[in-house]
């Protein structure tokens, strides 16, 4: 049988869009719900969510067979985080805070099974590879990973080259707040100097034959970031969508006559 084919890495080699949205409520029901909204992949964040291994199984469980494909962000690009991750069946994984091609090399190395890396094998008992039911999952499994690593400072942006040159990475993911921050600019995303390292940043990433993420909430600016060549694009999160449509409902109920 081996390991389950990677739509997400496949539709992407082959320079197709996937327009997602952020997992925030870290809740399966939730989940399924807005894998009906017609999204192509959904990110179930780690790092700013209140998702841990189970939250992040549970909504593994919901998604699967919906065809949108799960990106499970992590917490942090830890060897032990990864293998569990990949474990419970996460096969694409966004890797938060990556400022160099020395971490770069080592976070692939985490998602490859040896000799090519240090994963543990112990798939015989994981999700995975269907609880021991498919035993050369092991054979494939590295071929169907998708890696992006997310630069979001100043010493990443220096960096972008060299991370870019590692074999291994499928894509460089922008995290346009952080780099703000990094770049002097806290909450101001649309300082002239944070759009300008961004619009470089995706030029470069395209060129370099990966392929470019970026979360923007602005429809207008991610189209802007679709045509200099971004193809995964997540433009919106769970939580800020029904707080928006929450506040705008209770304002409107508010004011009727």
């Amino acid at each position: 049988m081996g390991a389950p084919v990677n739509a997400f890495k496949a539709r992407l080699a082959a320079g197709e869009r996937q327009i997602g949205c952020w997992l925030s409520l870290a809740n399966p029901y939730s989940a399924e719900l807005m894998a009906a909204t017609g999204f192509d992949c959904l990110v179930i964040d780690g790092e700013h969510a209140p998702n841990d291994l189970r939250t992040t199984l549970a909504q593994l469980q919901a998604l699967a067979g919906t065809g949108v494909e799960p990106v499970v962000r992590l917490t942090a690009g830890e060897p032990w985080m990864i293998k569990m991750a990949l474990d419970i069946g996460a096969q694409s994984l966004l890797i938060p805070m990556v400022d160099t091609a020395e971490q770069a090399r080592a976070l692939v190395a985490a998602t490859r099974f040896p000799p090519e890396g240090i994963r543990g094998v112990g798939y015989a008992v994981a999700r995975t590879a269907g609880f021991g039911g498919n035993p050369s999952y092991g054979q494939t499994a590295n071929r169907e990973i998708c890696l992006f690593v997310q630069v979001e400072s100043r010493e990443g942006l220096a960096n972008l080259d060299a991370i870019l040159a590692v074999e291994g990475v499928d894509g460089v993911f922008i995290g346009p707040a952080d780099l703000a921050a990094s770049l002097g600019h806290l909450g101001n995303g649309t300082h002239p100097e944070v759009t300008g390292a961004i619009d470089d940043a995706i030029t470069r990433i395209a060129a370099s034959g990966k392929t470019p993420g970026i979360i923007c909430f602005d429809l207008e600016r991610a189209a802007h970031y679709l045509q200099l060549g971004a193809r995964f694009v997540a433009v919106g999160a769970d939580m800020a969508i029904l707080a928006s449509a929450a506040r705008s409902l209770s304002a409107k109920a508010k004011a009727l006559p």
